[in-house]
Protein backbone atom coordinates (compact mmCIF):
# COMPACT_ATOMS: atom_id res chain seq x y z
CA UNK A 1 0.00 0.00 0.00
CA UNK A 2 0.87 3.21 -0.58
CA UNK A 3 0.02 6.01 2.49
CA UNK A 4 -0.40 9.64 2.12
CA UNK A 5 0.16 11.75 5.12
CA UNK A 6 -0.53 15.33 5.11
CA UNK A 7 0.58 17.71 7.63
CA UNK A 8 -0.77 21.49 8.36
CA UNK A 9 0.74 24.25 10.41
CA UNK A 10 0.61 27.52 10.82
CA UNK A 11 2.89 30.36 12.39
CA UNK A 12 3.69 34.02 12.58
CA UNK A 13 6.88 35.88 11.47
CA UNK A 14 6.82 39.57 11.75
CA UNK A 15 3.34 39.50 11.60
CA UNK A 16 2.52 37.64 8.81
CA UNK A 17 1.11 34.03 8.67
CA UNK A 18 3.27 31.08 7.16
CA UNK A 19 1.32 28.26 6.06
CA UNK A 20 3.37 24.89 5.92
CA UNK A 21 2.22 22.01 4.50
CA UNK A 22 4.06 18.81 3.83
CA UNK A 23 3.07 15.42 2.44
CA UNK A 24 4.86 12.38 2.67
CA UNK A 25 4.43 9.26 0.64
CA UNK A 26 5.74 6.28 2.43
CA UNK A 27 5.20 2.51 1.12
CA UNK A 28 3.16 0.61 3.92
CA UNK A 29 3.98 -3.45 4.39
CA UNK A 30 1.39 -5.31 5.56
CA UNK A 31 3.78 -6.82 8.61
CA UNK A 32 2.35 -5.42 11.81
CA UNK A 33 1.62 -2.21 10.18
CA UNK A 34 5.18 -1.56 9.93
CA UNK A 35 6.32 1.23 6.90
CA UNK A 36 9.51 -0.28 5.60
CA UNK A 37 10.45 2.53 3.02
CA UNK A 38 9.57 5.71 2.23
CA UNK A 39 9.51 6.80 -1.68
CA UNK A 40 12.12 9.22 -0.57
CA UNK A 41 14.67 6.46 0.59
CA UNK A 42 13.85 4.39 -2.36
CA UNK A 43 15.63 6.86 -4.81
CA UNK A 44 18.19 7.45 -2.71
CA UNK A 45 19.08 3.61 -2.44
CA UNK A 46 18.45 3.80 -6.77
CA UNK A 47 20.61 6.93 -6.26
CA UNK A 48 23.26 5.15 -4.44
CA UNK A 49 23.50 2.13 -6.66
CA UNK A 50 24.22 3.77 -9.85
CA UNK A 51 26.65 6.00 -8.42
CA UNK A 52 28.36 2.75 -7.62
CA UNK A 53 28.00 1.61 -11.05
CA UNK A 54 29.31 4.49 -12.09
CA UNK A 55 32.31 4.67 -10.27
CA UNK A 56 33.36 0.98 -11.28
CA UNK A 57 32.64 1.86 -14.83
CA UNK A 58 35.42 4.84 -14.51
CA UNK A 59 38.09 2.58 -12.88
CA UNK A 60 39.93 0.74 -15.47
CA UNK A 61 42.78 -1.73 -14.92
CA UNK A 62 45.72 -2.07 -17.44
CA UNK A 63 48.11 -4.57 -17.84
CA UNK A 64 51.73 -4.38 -17.95
CA UNK A 65 52.30 -5.75 -21.11
CA UNK A 66 49.81 -3.09 -22.67
CA UNK A 67 48.82 0.40 -22.99
CA UNK A 68 44.95 1.77 -23.75
CA UNK A 69 43.99 4.65 -26.29
CA UNK A 70 40.69 6.79 -24.80
CA UNK A 71 38.55 8.60 -27.14
CA UNK A 72 35.53 11.12 -25.49
CA UNK A 73 33.01 11.51 -28.09
CA UNK A 74 34.86 10.15 -31.06
CA UNK A 75 38.24 12.80 -30.05
CA UNK A 76 41.75 11.16 -28.54
CA UNK A 77 41.52 11.96 -24.99
CA UNK A 78 44.81 10.38 -23.53
CA UNK A 79 46.46 7.37 -23.55
CA UNK A 80 46.31 5.12 -19.87
CA UNK A 81 49.58 3.25 -18.88
CA UNK A 82 50.36 -0.14 -16.78
CA UNK A 83 48.08 0.03 -13.59
CA UNK A 84 44.98 1.65 -12.02
CA UNK A 85 43.29 4.80 -13.73
CA UNK A 86 40.44 6.70 -14.09
CA UNK A 87 38.02 7.91 -16.74
CA UNK A 88 34.67 9.61 -16.71
CA UNK A 89 31.88 7.08 -17.09
CA UNK A 90 29.17 7.22 -20.48
CA UNK A 91 31.55 9.93 -22.32
CA UNK A 92 34.86 8.05 -21.50
CA UNK A 93 35.35 4.88 -23.86
CA UNK A 94 38.57 2.75 -24.52
CA UNK A 95 39.35 2.88 -28.54
CA UNK A 96 42.25 0.40 -28.91
CA UNK A 97 43.53 -1.93 -26.85
CA UNK A 98 47.66 -2.31 -27.95
CA UNK A 99 50.52 -4.84 -26.31
CA UNK A 100 53.64 -2.85 -26.22
CA UNK A 101 55.60 -6.36 -26.09
CA UNK A 102 58.07 -6.83 -28.22
CA UNK A 103 56.38 -8.99 -31.04
CA UNK A 104 57.58 -10.83 -34.38
CA UNK A 105 56.47 -11.04 -37.59
CA UNK A 106 56.33 -14.95 -38.95
CA UNK A 107 58.71 -16.23 -41.66
CA UNK A 108 58.34 -14.90 -44.73
CA UNK A 109 60.02 -15.55 -48.10
CA UNK A 110 60.54 -12.91 -50.75
CA UNK A 111 61.60 -13.67 -54.28
CA UNK A 112 64.36 -11.25 -55.29
CA UNK A 113 65.96 -10.34 -58.43
CA UNK A 114 69.49 -9.75 -57.29
CA UNK A 115 72.17 -7.21 -59.21
CA UNK A 116 72.99 -9.45 -61.77
CA UNK A 117 69.81 -10.61 -62.63
CA UNK A 118 70.08 -14.21 -60.48
CA UNK A 119 66.61 -14.81 -58.93
CA UNK A 120 66.72 -15.58 -55.36
CA UNK A 121 64.71 -16.46 -52.29
CA UNK A 122 65.19 -14.65 -49.29
CA UNK A 123 63.46 -15.82 -45.41
CA UNK A 124 63.10 -13.04 -43.15
CA UNK A 125 61.30 -12.36 -40.06
CA UNK A 126 60.77 -9.23 -38.31
CA UNK A 127 60.76 -8.50 -34.99
CA UNK A 128 59.13 -4.66 -33.87
CA UNK A 129 57.61 -3.01 -30.65
CA UNK A 130 54.84 -0.16 -30.54
CA UNK A 131 56.44 2.73 -28.53
CA UNK A 132 53.67 5.34 -28.97
CA UNK A 133 50.56 4.06 -29.01
CA UNK A 134 48.61 7.26 -30.08
CA UNK A 135 50.75 7.02 -33.42
CA UNK A 136 50.12 3.44 -33.81
CA UNK A 137 46.38 4.42 -32.96
CA UNK A 138 45.57 7.19 -35.55
CA UNK A 139 48.82 6.99 -38.22
CA UNK A 140 48.16 3.35 -39.84
CA UNK A 141 44.90 1.46 -40.17
CA UNK A 142 46.59 -1.77 -39.64
CA UNK A 143 50.64 -1.86 -38.41
CA UNK A 144 51.50 -5.25 -38.62
CA UNK A 145 50.06 -5.91 -42.45
CA UNK A 146 51.61 -2.24 -42.90
CA UNK A 147 55.07 -3.54 -41.72
CA UNK A 148 54.82 -7.24 -43.50
CA UNK A 149 54.50 -5.40 -46.84
CA UNK A 150 57.04 -3.16 -46.07
CA UNK A 151 59.47 -5.44 -45.29
CA UNK A 152 58.68 -6.96 -48.59
CA UNK A 153 59.63 -3.84 -50.88
CA UNK A 154 62.88 -3.26 -47.95
CA UNK A 155 63.86 -6.69 -48.85
CA UNK A 156 63.99 -6.25 -52.86
CA UNK A 157 65.37 -2.98 -52.87
CA UNK A 158 68.37 -4.18 -50.82
CA UNK A 159 69.00 -7.08 -52.39
CA UNK A 160 68.47 -5.64 -55.39
CA UNK A 161 71.36 -3.61 -55.44
CA UNK A 162 73.91 -6.47 -54.31
CA UNK A 163 74.95 -9.00 -57.07
CA UNK A 164 74.81 -12.99 -55.93
CA UNK A 165 77.76 -13.28 -54.35
CA UNK A 166 77.30 -10.52 -52.12
CA UNK A 167 74.16 -11.36 -51.18
CA UNK A 168 75.48 -14.95 -49.61
CA UNK A 169 78.19 -13.06 -48.20
CA UNK A 170 76.98 -10.33 -46.58
CA UNK A 171 74.13 -11.64 -44.71
CA UNK A 172 74.93 -9.37 -41.09
CA UNK A 173 75.15 -6.73 -43.09
CA UNK A 174 72.39 -6.81 -45.21
CA UNK A 175 70.08 -7.47 -41.41
CA UNK A 176 71.55 -4.23 -40.28
CA UNK A 177 70.51 -1.92 -43.87
CA UNK A 178 67.36 -3.84 -43.97
CA UNK A 179 66.36 -2.52 -40.00
CA UNK A 180 68.12 0.64 -40.45
CA UNK A 181 65.46 1.51 -43.89
CA UNK A 182 62.39 -0.20 -41.77
CA UNK A 183 62.82 1.42 -38.82
CA UNK A 184 62.96 4.97 -40.25
CA UNK A 185 60.03 3.90 -42.40
CA UNK A 186 58.02 2.93 -39.61
CA UNK A 187 58.66 5.75 -36.75
CA UNK A 188 56.15 8.38 -37.89
CA UNK A 189 53.41 5.03 -36.77
CA UNK A 190 55.55 5.15 -33.51
CA UNK A 191 56.57 2.04 -34.03
CA UNK A 192 60.66 0.62 -33.28
CA UNK A 193 62.08 -2.03 -35.78
CA UNK A 194 64.31 -3.22 -33.20
CA UNK A 195 66.27 -6.45 -35.22
CA UNK A 196 66.05 -8.02 -38.89
CA UNK A 197 66.86 -11.49 -39.21
CA UNK A 198 67.81 -13.34 -42.23
CA UNK A 199 67.06 -16.79 -42.03
CA UNK A 200 67.98 -18.03 -45.44
CA UNK A 201 69.25 -17.41 -49.28
CA UNK A 202 68.10 -19.76 -51.37
CA UNK A 203 69.36 -19.58 -55.29
CA UNK A 204 67.81 -21.26 -58.02
CA UNK A 205 68.01 -25.14 -57.65
CA UNK A 206 69.98 -25.29 -61.44
CA UNK A 207 72.65 -22.61 -60.20
CA UNK A 208 73.06 -24.66 -57.16
CA UNK A 209 73.87 -27.85 -58.81
CA UNK A 210 75.90 -25.91 -60.90
CA UNK A 211 77.83 -24.19 -58.15
CA UNK A 212 78.67 -27.47 -56.51
CA UNK A 213 79.72 -29.07 -59.90
CA UNK A 214 82.17 -26.06 -60.09
CA UNK A 215 83.31 -26.93 -56.75
CA UNK A 216 83.76 -30.19 -56.99
CA UNK A 217 85.78 -29.55 -60.32
CA UNK A 218 87.74 -27.27 -58.10
CA UNK A 219 88.31 -29.46 -55.79
CA UNK A 220 89.63 -32.29 -57.95
CA UNK A 221 91.95 -29.84 -59.67
CA UNK A 222 93.85 -29.12 -56.60
CA UNK A 223 94.13 -33.03 -55.57
CA UNK A 224 95.85 -33.26 -59.08
CA UNK A 225 97.99 -30.43 -58.36
CA UNK A 226 98.96 -32.41 -54.95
Amino acid sequence: KILIEANYSQSRYKNYRVFEFTLVISYVHHKNGEIIMSITEIVFSIASILAIVLVFMGVKIVPQSENHVIERFGKYIKTLKAGLNFIIPIFDKVARKLSILERQLPKKSHDVITKDNVRIEVDTIVFYQILEPFKAAYEINNPVRAIDELSKTTVRNVFGEMDLDTSLASREDSNTKLRQVLDEATDKWGIKVLRVEIQDIKPPADLVETMKKQMTAERERREQVI
